[in-house]
Protein backbone atom coordinates (compact mmCIF):
# COMPACT_ATOMS: atom_id res chain seq x y z
CA UNK A 1 0.00 0.00 0.00
CA UNK A 2 0.93 3.42 -0.66
CA UNK A 3 1.99 5.67 2.22
CA UNK A 4 0.23 9.37 2.09
CA UNK A 5 2.41 12.35 2.46
CA UNK A 6 1.91 13.03 5.83
CA UNK A 7 3.40 9.14 6.52
CA UNK A 8 6.55 10.00 4.96
CA UNK A 9 6.72 13.77 4.97
CA UNK A 10 10.34 14.00 3.44
CA UNK A 11 10.28 11.60 0.90
CA UNK A 12 9.58 14.55 -1.93
CA UNK A 13 12.68 16.41 -0.35
CA UNK A 14 15.08 13.51 -0.56
CA UNK A 15 13.64 12.45 -4.07
CA UNK A 16 14.03 15.93 -5.23
CA UNK A 17 17.75 16.02 -3.72
CA UNK A 18 18.25 12.61 -5.75
CA UNK A 19 17.08 14.34 -8.94
CA UNK A 20 19.37 17.00 -8.29
CA UNK A 21 22.52 14.78 -7.87
CA UNK A 22 21.97 12.28 -10.64
CA UNK A 23 20.54 14.83 -13.45
CA UNK A 24 17.36 13.41 -14.07
CA UNK A 25 13.95 14.81 -14.36
CA UNK A 26 11.31 13.60 -11.59
CA UNK A 27 7.59 14.74 -11.70
CA UNK A 28 6.43 16.63 -8.97
CA UNK A 29 2.62 17.41 -7.95
CA UNK A 30 2.58 21.51 -6.88
CA UNK A 31 2.08 20.94 -3.64
CA UNK A 32 5.35 18.45 -3.17
CA UNK A 33 7.34 21.49 -4.64
CA UNK A 34 5.30 24.02 -2.40
CA UNK A 35 6.57 21.58 0.77
CA UNK A 36 10.37 20.97 -0.89
CA UNK A 37 10.36 25.10 -0.99
CA UNK A 38 9.12 25.95 2.40
CA UNK A 39 11.60 23.13 3.90
CA UNK A 40 14.52 24.81 1.83
CA UNK A 41 13.15 28.26 3.25
CA UNK A 42 12.45 27.21 6.75
CA UNK A 43 16.10 26.29 6.69
CA UNK A 44 17.47 29.55 5.03
CA UNK A 45 18.60 27.22 1.84
CA UNK A 46 18.01 30.09 -0.63
CA UNK A 47 19.53 28.31 -2.92
CA UNK A 48 17.89 24.97 -3.15
CA UNK A 49 14.66 26.97 -2.51
CA UNK A 50 15.36 28.90 -6.13
CA UNK A 51 16.02 25.43 -7.59
CA UNK A 52 12.33 23.70 -6.95
CA UNK A 53 11.26 27.05 -7.46
CA UNK A 54 12.88 27.23 -11.23
CA UNK A 55 11.79 23.44 -11.72
CA UNK A 56 8.30 23.22 -9.86
CA UNK A 57 7.28 26.23 -12.42
CA UNK A 58 8.37 24.40 -15.48
CA UNK A 59 6.33 21.50 -14.64
CA UNK A 60 3.62 23.63 -13.22
CA UNK A 61 3.50 27.06 -15.18
CA UNK A 62 0.18 27.70 -13.63
CA UNK A 63 0.45 27.57 -10.16
CA UNK A 64 -0.19 30.50 -8.14
CA UNK A 65 1.30 29.32 -5.22
CA UNK A 66 4.45 28.53 -6.63
CA UNK A 67 4.83 32.14 -8.47
CA UNK A 68 4.15 33.86 -5.36
CA UNK A 69 6.58 31.53 -3.66
CA UNK A 70 9.08 32.63 -6.14
CA UNK A 71 7.75 36.47 -5.16
CA UNK A 72 8.46 35.84 -1.48
CA UNK A 73 12.28 35.36 -2.47
CA UNK A 74 12.65 37.91 -4.55
CA UNK A 75 11.28 40.38 -1.65
CA UNK A 76 13.79 38.31 0.49
CA UNK A 77 16.83 39.02 -2.07
CA UNK A 78 15.82 42.97 -2.68
CA UNK A 79 14.69 42.75 -6.01
CA UNK A 80 11.41 44.76 -4.81
CA UNK A 81 10.65 45.81 -8.24
CA UNK A 82 10.98 42.55 -10.05
CA UNK A 83 9.19 41.10 -7.54
CA UNK A 84 6.51 43.86 -7.85
CA UNK A 85 5.49 43.13 -11.75
CA UNK A 86 4.71 39.58 -11.02
CA UNK A 87 2.72 40.97 -8.36
CA UNK A 88 0.76 42.75 -11.28
CA UNK A 89 0.73 40.43 -13.60
CA UNK A 90 -1.09 37.81 -10.50
CA UNK A 91 -3.54 40.53 -9.68
CA UNK A 92 -4.71 40.36 -12.77
CA UNK A 93 -5.36 36.41 -12.64
CA UNK A 94 -5.79 36.29 -9.33
CA UNK A 95 -7.34 39.98 -7.78
CA UNK A 96 -9.01 37.79 -4.70
CA UNK A 97 -6.24 36.22 -3.13
CA UNK A 98 -4.71 37.44 0.12
CA UNK A 99 -1.33 36.41 -0.63
CA UNK A 100 -0.65 39.05 -3.22
CA UNK A 101 -1.24 41.68 -0.75
CA UNK A 102 0.51 40.25 1.95
CA UNK A 103 3.89 40.27 -0.33
CA UNK A 104 3.06 44.25 -1.67
CA UNK A 105 2.52 44.81 2.11
CA UNK A 106 6.30 43.46 2.30
CA UNK A 107 7.51 45.45 -0.56
CA UNK A 108 6.18 48.76 1.15
CA UNK A 109 7.45 47.12 4.53
CA UNK A 110 11.11 47.07 2.95
CA UNK A 111 10.69 50.42 1.41
CA UNK A 112 10.22 51.71 4.95
CA UNK A 113 6.81 52.58 3.85
CA UNK A 114 4.79 50.84 7.06
CA UNK A 115 1.66 52.83 6.98
CA UNK A 116 1.05 51.34 3.09
CA UNK A 117 1.68 47.79 4.40
CA UNK A 118 -0.91 48.30 7.07
CA UNK A 119 -2.86 49.44 4.43
CA UNK A 120 -2.55 46.59 2.16
CA UNK A 121 -2.39 44.06 5.19
CA UNK A 122 -5.97 45.35 6.37
CA UNK A 123 -7.42 44.44 2.77
CA UNK A 124 -5.46 41.10 2.83
CA UNK A 125 -7.89 40.75 6.04
CA UNK A 126 -10.86 41.08 4.33
CA UNK A 127 -9.82 38.26 1.82
CA UNK A 128 -8.89 35.55 4.33
CA UNK A 129 -9.99 32.77 5.75
CA UNK A 130 -7.38 32.27 8.31
CA UNK A 131 -6.30 35.68 9.61
CA UNK A 132 -3.64 34.44 12.22
CA UNK A 133 -0.54 34.98 10.05
CA UNK A 134 -1.51 38.37 9.00
CA UNK A 135 -2.28 39.44 12.35
CA UNK A 136 1.37 38.42 13.24
CA UNK A 137 2.40 40.78 10.49
CA UNK A 138 0.25 43.70 11.21
CA UNK A 139 1.85 43.49 14.81
CA UNK A 140 5.59 44.07 13.21
CA UNK A 141 4.45 46.69 11.12
CA UNK A 142 3.11 48.14 14.28
CA UNK A 143 6.04 48.08 16.24
CA UNK A 144 8.31 49.59 13.16
CA UNK A 145 6.08 52.36 13.43
CA UNK A 146 6.56 52.30 17.27
CA UNK A 147 2.38 51.61 17.50
CA UNK A 148 2.61 49.60 20.87
CA UNK A 149 -1.04 50.08 21.43
CA UNK A 150 -1.91 48.49 17.90
CA UNK A 151 0.89 46.01 18.24
CA UNK A 152 -0.02 44.64 21.50
CA UNK A 153 -4.16 43.92 20.36
CA UNK A 154 -2.42 42.42 16.77
CA UNK A 155 -0.08 39.97 18.87
CA UNK A 156 -2.85 39.67 21.47
CA UNK A 157 -5.21 38.51 18.56
CA UNK A 158 -2.21 36.06 17.59
CA UNK A 159 -2.45 34.55 21.07
CA UNK A 160 -6.37 34.23 20.69
CA UNK A 161 -6.06 32.20 17.42
CA UNK A 162 -3.52 29.69 19.27
CA UNK A 163 -2.61 30.19 22.96
CA UNK A 164 0.72 28.10 22.40
CA UNK A 165 2.26 30.94 19.77
CA UNK A 166 4.89 31.94 22.63
CA UNK A 167 6.64 34.12 19.85
CA UNK A 168 3.62 36.40 19.80
CA UNK A 169 3.01 36.33 23.72
CA UNK A 170 6.28 37.63 24.23
CA UNK A 171 5.68 40.46 21.77
CA UNK A 172 2.35 40.90 24.12
CA UNK A 173 4.29 41.70 27.11
CA UNK A 174 6.96 43.56 24.89
CA UNK A 175 4.40 45.88 23.90
CA UNK A 176 2.94 46.04 27.56
CA UNK A 177 6.85 46.62 28.63
CA UNK A 178 7.18 49.92 26.66
CA UNK A 179 3.98 50.96 27.36
CA UNK A 180 5.53 51.22 30.66
CA UNK A 181 1.70 49.29 31.88
CA UNK A 182 2.86 46.82 34.21
CA UNK A 183 -0.20 46.05 36.04
CA UNK A 184 -2.13 45.48 32.41
CA UNK A 185 0.77 42.91 31.86
CA UNK A 186 0.03 41.18 34.94
CA UNK A 187 -3.69 41.32 34.53
CA UNK A 188 -2.99 39.85 31.09
CA UNK A 189 -0.65 37.47 32.19
CA UNK A 190 -2.75 35.98 34.92
CA UNK A 191 -5.96 35.80 32.47
CA UNK A 192 -4.31 33.64 30.24
CA UNK A 193 -2.88 31.56 33.29
CA UNK A 194 -6.10 30.80 33.98
CA UNK A 195 -6.89 28.65 31.08
CA UNK A 196 -3.36 27.33 30.52
CA UNK A 197 -2.00 26.95 33.73
CA UNK A 198 1.12 25.05 33.33
CA UNK A 199 2.75 27.43 31.33
CA UNK A 200 5.98 28.15 31.98
CA UNK A 201 6.71 30.97 29.59
CA UNK A 202 3.79 32.59 30.81
CA UNK A 203 4.83 32.13 34.80
CA UNK A 204 8.19 33.59 33.71
CA UNK A 205 6.65 36.35 32.51
CA UNK A 206 4.78 37.11 35.28
CA UNK A 207 7.44 36.81 37.49
CA UNK A 208 9.42 39.43 35.64
CA UNK A 209 6.15 41.80 35.80
CA UNK A 210 5.90 41.82 39.51
CA UNK A 211 9.78 42.50 39.47
CA UNK A 212 9.21 45.39 37.78
CA UNK A 213 6.63 46.39 40.63
CA UNK A 214 9.08 45.14 43.56
CA UNK A 215 6.43 43.00 44.32
CA UNK A 216 9.61 40.14 45.26
CA UNK A 217 7.11 37.63 46.93
CA UNK A 218 4.78 37.59 44.12
CA UNK A 219 7.98 37.14 41.62
CA UNK A 220 9.25 34.00 43.77
CA UNK A 221 5.79 32.44 44.00
CA UNK A 222 5.85 32.84 40.25
CA UNK A 223 8.57 31.87 39.04
CA UNK A 224 7.99 28.66 41.36
CA UNK A 225 4.95 27.65 39.42
CA UNK A 226 7.40 28.21 36.05
CA UNK A 227 9.90 25.54 37.54
CA UNK A 228 6.67 23.25 38.77
CA UNK A 229 5.56 23.55 35.30
CA UNK A 230 8.86 22.90 33.87
CA UNK A 231 11.82 21.97 36.48
CA UNK A 232 14.23 22.19 33.56
CA UNK A 233 13.47 25.79 32.93
CA UNK A 234 16.97 27.44 33.42
CA UNK A 235 15.55 30.98 32.88
CA UNK A 236 13.19 30.49 35.53
CA UNK A 237 15.76 29.29 38.21
CA UNK A 238 18.45 31.95 37.06
CA UNK A 239 15.60 34.55 37.34
CA UNK A 240 14.12 32.88 41.17
CA UNK A 241 17.86 33.27 42.13
CA UNK A 242 17.86 37.28 40.93
CA UNK A 243 14.95 37.61 43.60
CA UNK A 244 16.38 35.71 46.33
CA UNK A 245 19.56 38.00 45.79
CA UNK A 246 17.17 41.06 45.85
CA UNK A 247 15.67 39.28 49.17
CA UNK A 248 19.26 39.07 50.73
CA UNK A 249 18.78 35.38 50.68
CA UNK A 250 22.37 34.99 49.32
CA UNK A 251 22.61 31.07 50.14
CA UNK A 252 19.34 29.89 48.35
CA UNK A 253 20.14 32.25 45.63
CA UNK A 254 23.25 30.43 45.04
CA UNK A 255 21.20 27.18 45.29
CA UNK A 256 19.02 28.32 42.16
CA UNK A 257 22.68 29.78 40.41
CA UNK A 258 24.21 26.67 40.82
CA UNK A 259 20.87 24.29 39.78
CA UNK A 260 21.99 26.40 36.45
CA UNK A 261 25.23 25.58 36.25
CA UNK A 262 23.97 21.92 36.59
CA UNK A 263 21.54 21.53 34.15
CA UNK A 264 23.42 23.09 31.43
CA UNK A 265 27.37 23.96 30.42
CA UNK A 266 27.77 26.73 32.99
CA UNK A 267 27.38 30.53 32.01
CA UNK A 268 29.63 33.40 32.82
CA UNK A 269 26.33 35.04 33.73
CA UNK A 270 25.47 32.42 36.59
CA UNK A 271 29.15 32.37 37.95
CA UNK A 272 29.05 36.29 37.65
CA UNK A 273 25.91 36.11 40.31
CA UNK A 274 27.24 33.33 42.10
CA UNK A 275 30.46 35.53 42.97
CA UNK A 276 28.21 38.60 43.81
CA UNK A 277 26.47 36.31 46.65
CA UNK A 278 28.91 35.26 48.58
CA UNK A 279 30.54 38.88 48.74
CA UNK A 280 27.73 39.56 50.26
CA UNK A 281 28.10 36.82 52.25
CA UNK A 282 31.60 38.04 53.36
CA UNK A 283 33.00 34.58 51.92
CA UNK A 284 35.62 36.42 49.68
CA UNK A 285 38.16 33.42 48.89
CA UNK A 286 34.91 32.01 46.80
CA UNK A 287 34.01 35.25 45.67
CA UNK A 288 37.28 35.70 44.25
CA UNK A 289 37.19 32.15 42.66
CA UNK A 290 33.73 32.49 40.80
CA UNK A 291 34.45 36.06 39.36
CA UNK A 292 37.70 34.61 38.02
CA UNK A 293 35.41 31.49 36.70
CA UNK A 294 33.56 34.05 34.99
CA UNK A 295 36.03 36.29 32.90
CA UNK A 296 37.86 32.55 32.34
CA UNK A 297 34.35 31.32 30.86
CA UNK A 298 33.87 34.30 29.06
CA UNK A 299 37.04 36.90 28.63
CA UNK A 300 34.80 39.37 26.80
CA UNK A 301 32.33 39.83 29.29
CA UNK A 302 33.07 43.39 30.70
CA UNK A 303 31.21 43.14 33.81
CA UNK A 304 33.16 40.00 35.12
CA UNK A 305 36.30 42.07 34.71
CA UNK A 306 34.30 45.11 36.24
CA UNK A 307 32.98 43.09 39.68
CA UNK A 308 36.88 42.16 40.26
CA UNK A 309 37.93 45.82 39.67
CA UNK A 310 34.73 46.60 42.62
CA UNK A 311 36.26 43.37 44.35
CA UNK A 312 39.68 45.17 44.58
CA UNK A 313 38.53 48.68 44.72
CA UNK A 314 36.24 48.26 48.02
CA UNK A 315 39.49 46.41 49.92
CA UNK A 316 41.24 49.58 48.58
CA UNK A 317 43.53 47.74 46.52
CA UNK A 318 43.89 49.92 43.92
CA UNK A 319 47.11 48.89 42.13
CA UNK A 320 44.80 45.56 41.39
CA UNK A 321 41.38 47.77 40.36
CA UNK A 322 43.39 49.54 37.99
CA UNK A 323 44.67 46.45 36.32
CA UNK A 324 41.06 45.09 36.34
CA UNK A 325 39.34 47.65 34.88
CA UNK A 326 41.69 48.63 31.94
CA UNK A 327 40.83 45.15 31.22
CA UNK A 328 37.03 46.09 30.90
CA UNK A 329 38.07 49.22 29.21
CA UNK A 330 39.66 47.41 26.79
CA UNK A 331 36.64 45.27 26.02
CA UNK A 332 34.22 48.40 25.94
CA UNK A 333 36.41 51.79 25.98
CA UNK A 334 33.29 53.58 25.14
CA UNK A 335 31.02 52.51 28.64
CA UNK A 336 31.37 56.05 30.20
CA UNK A 337 30.53 54.20 33.99
CA UNK A 338 34.24 52.54 33.47
CA UNK A 339 36.47 55.60 33.04
CA UNK A 340 34.26 56.91 35.71
CA UNK A 341 35.28 54.00 37.89
CA UNK A 342 39.11 54.57 36.03
CA UNK A 343 39.13 57.94 37.29
CA UNK A 344 38.05 57.35 41.10
CA UNK A 345 41.26 54.09 41.39
CA UNK A 346 43.27 57.07 40.04
CA UNK A 347 42.86 59.72 41.99
CA UNK A 348 43.17 56.85 45.27
CA UNK A 349 46.08 56.44 43.85
CA UNK A 350 47.11 59.95 43.08
CA UNK A 351 47.39 59.71 39.15
CA UNK A 352 46.06 62.59 38.91
CA UNK A 353 46.48 63.10 35.18
CA UNK A 354 45.45 59.56 34.64
CA UNK A 355 42.23 60.39 36.17
CA UNK A 356 41.69 63.84 34.82
CA UNK A 357 42.14 62.05 31.30
CA UNK A 358 39.47 59.32 32.78
CA UNK A 359 36.84 61.88 34.18
CA UNK A 360 37.13 63.68 30.68
CA UNK A 361 36.86 60.41 28.79
CA UNK A 362 33.53 59.63 30.54
CA UNK A 363 31.77 63.25 30.14
CA UNK A 364 32.86 62.94 26.44
CA UNK A 365 30.94 59.90 26.39
CA UNK A 366 27.64 61.31 28.45
CA UNK A 367 28.22 60.62 32.25
CA UNK A 368 27.16 64.50 33.50
CA UNK A 369 26.48 63.05 37.11
CA UNK A 370 26.80 65.88 39.52
CA UNK A 371 29.58 63.42 41.78
CA UNK A 372 31.54 63.51 38.19
CA UNK A 373 31.63 67.20 37.80
CA UNK A 374 32.56 67.26 41.64
CA UNK A 375 35.27 64.64 41.55
CA UNK A 376 36.78 65.93 38.25
CA UNK A 377 37.29 69.35 39.65
CA UNK A 378 39.01 67.90 42.99
CA UNK A 379 41.23 65.79 40.91
CA UNK A 380 42.26 69.17 38.24
CA UNK A 381 43.08 71.30 41.77
CA UNK A 382 45.36 68.10 42.88
CA UNK A 383 46.99 68.83 40.04
CA UNK A 384 47.58 72.24 40.49
CA UNK A 385 45.32 73.81 37.94
CA UNK A 386 42.76 75.99 39.80
CA UNK A 387 42.33 77.74 36.46
CA UNK A 388 40.82 74.73 34.74
CA UNK A 389 39.30 73.53 37.83
CA UNK A 390 37.02 76.53 37.83
CA UNK A 391 36.19 75.88 34.62
CA UNK A 392 35.10 72.15 35.09
CA UNK A 393 32.62 73.58 38.29
CA UNK A 394 31.38 76.17 35.55
CA UNK A 395 30.48 73.22 33.44
CA UNK A 396 29.01 71.20 35.89
CA UNK A 397 26.86 74.65 36.78
CA UNK A 398 25.50 74.13 33.33
CA UNK A 399 23.90 70.90 33.93
CA UNK A 400 22.87 71.89 37.58
CA UNK A 401 22.24 75.18 37.53
CA UNK A 402 20.76 75.31 41.25
CA UNK A 403 22.77 73.24 43.06
CA UNK A 404 24.54 74.88 46.28
CA UNK A 405 27.36 72.28 46.53
CA UNK A 406 29.07 73.52 43.01
CA UNK A 407 28.52 76.97 44.08
CA UNK A 408 30.34 76.12 47.49
CA UNK A 409 33.40 74.74 45.85
CA UNK A 410 33.45 77.14 43.50
CA UNK A 411 33.48 79.58 46.11
CA UNK A 412 36.41 77.66 47.94
CA UNK A 413 38.20 77.82 44.42
CA UNK A 414 38.60 80.57 44.14
CA UNK A 415 39.88 81.78 47.19
CA UNK A 416 42.54 79.14 47.12
CA UNK A 417 43.71 80.97 43.44
CA UNK A 418 43.33 84.31 45.51
CA UNK A 419 40.44 85.49 43.83
CA UNK A 420 38.68 87.37 46.65
CA UNK A 421 36.17 88.98 44.62
CA UNK A 422 34.80 86.16 42.66
CA UNK A 423 35.42 83.88 45.93
CA UNK A 424 32.65 86.48 48.05
CA UNK A 425 30.18 86.75 44.76
CA UNK A 426 29.96 82.64 44.38
CA UNK A 427 29.93 82.35 48.06
CA UNK A 428 26.91 84.71 48.30
CA UNK A 429 25.60 82.85 45.40
CA UNK A 430 25.96 79.56 47.42
CA UNK A 431 24.37 80.54 50.75
CA UNK A 432 21.06 81.92 48.62
CA UNK A 433 20.65 78.56 47.38
CA UNK A 434 21.13 76.52 50.02
CA UNK A 435 21.80 77.89 53.78
CA UNK A 436 21.93 74.08 55.07
CA UNK A 437 24.49 73.03 52.92
CA UNK A 438 27.55 75.76 54.54
CA UNK A 439 28.44 73.08 56.51
CA UNK A 440 30.18 71.38 53.53
CA UNK A 441 32.25 74.28 52.54
CA UNK A 442 33.54 74.35 55.79
CA UNK A 443 34.63 71.03 56.24
CA UNK A 444 36.41 71.42 52.71
CA UNK A 445 37.94 74.97 53.57
CA UNK A 446 38.06 74.78 57.09
CA UNK A 447 40.22 77.84 56.80
CA UNK A 448 37.30 80.16 56.29
CA UNK A 449 35.56 79.00 59.33
CA UNK A 450 36.80 82.27 61.44
CA UNK A 451 37.02 84.36 58.50
CA UNK A 452 34.93 88.00 59.30
CA UNK A 453 33.80 88.62 55.90
CA UNK A 454 32.51 84.97 56.03
CA UNK A 455 30.90 84.70 59.18
CA UNK A 456 29.46 88.16 57.89
CA UNK A 457 27.97 87.02 54.81
CA UNK A 458 26.37 83.78 56.86
CA UNK A 459 24.91 85.82 59.41
CA UNK A 460 23.15 88.20 56.42
CA UNK A 461 21.89 85.33 54.62
CA UNK A 462 20.69 83.39 57.73
CA UNK A 463 18.32 86.78 58.45
CA UNK A 464 17.40 86.88 54.82
CA UNK A 465 16.50 83.31 55.01
CA UNK A 466 13.78 83.92 58.11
Amino acid sequence: MALESNERPNRPIAKFESMLKTDDIYFFDAEDFEDIIHHYLNNGKIALAKKAIKIGLQQHPDSTELKLLNIEVLVFENQLDIAEQHLDELQILDATNEEIFIQRANIYSKKDNHEAAVALLNQALDLAENSFDIHSLLGMEYLFMDDFKLAKESFMRCVSFDEHDYSSLYNVIYCFEFLEDHEGAIVYLNDYLERNPYCEVAWHQLGKQYMYKKMHTEALAAYDFAIISDDTFIGAYFEKGKVLEKMGKYNEAIENYEATIKMEDPTSHAYLRIGKCHEKLQNDDMAKYYYYHTVHEDPLLDKGWLAITDFYYRRENYTKALYYVNKALNIDGENPLYWKKCAYINAALKKYDQADFAFKQAVDLGNYELKTWLNWADVVLNNEDATSALQILAQGQEFYPENAELKYKTAGFHLANNDIINGRISLMDALKLDLQKLPLFFEEFPQYTKSDWVLKAVEKAEKSSK
